[in-house]
């Protein structure tokens, strides 16, 4: 009996190439980034978390510790670590003082931009590897990224 949804071997392919390709494409970048960053490499951690809160500026250290699967008290560390570097700031609740949100500072935000740049400056070498049919295609399926993107943010 023919499958009644065939569309779902191509979304298993899809997945499976996606889950394969993604990882790879970041750690080439990254790579790339970090030998052409004037500055040093932030540890994993502190990089992540302080991606989050680029996205999520004014975020507590609870919700940023749910959002990245950590534990509160590994998530204050990384803050105390990332205000000493200057890459971060603690501002109290204006009703809980108990409470602090979060925020990149200005140096923050400049580095990070500057790393956007280089990865994507990066990409767009790789890119250019390609066939323009095969460069036709990525752009196609940006927007489907995109909403991907969007609805396994929505999914947590």
């Amino acid at each position: 009996m023919p499958d009644p949804n065939p569309s779902g071997s191509q979304s298993d392919h899809v997945a499976s190439v996606l889950v394969a390709v993604l990882p790879v494409l970041n750690r080439v970048l990254e790579r790339r980034v970090a030998q052409d960053f004037p500055y040093p490499t932030l540890p994993e951690g502190q990089l992540t978390l302080l991606r989050l809160v680029e996205e999520c500026a004014g975020v507590t250290v609870r919700d940023a510790a749910d959002a990245l699967l950590m534990k509160s008290n590994n998530v204050s560390a990384l803050v105390s670590q990332l205000t000493e570097l200057g890459l971060l700031e603690r501002r109290r609740d204006a009703v809980d003082k108990r409470v602090a949100h979060l925020h990149p500072t200005a140096l923050a935000a400049e580095r990070l931009a500057e790393a956007r740049g280089l990865k994507e400056a990066h990409m767009a070498r790789l890119l250019e590897t390609l066939t323009d049919g095969e460069q036709d295609a990525l752009g196609s399926a940006c927007g489907a990224l995109l909403a991907l993107t969007r609805r396994s943010s929505s999914a947590d």
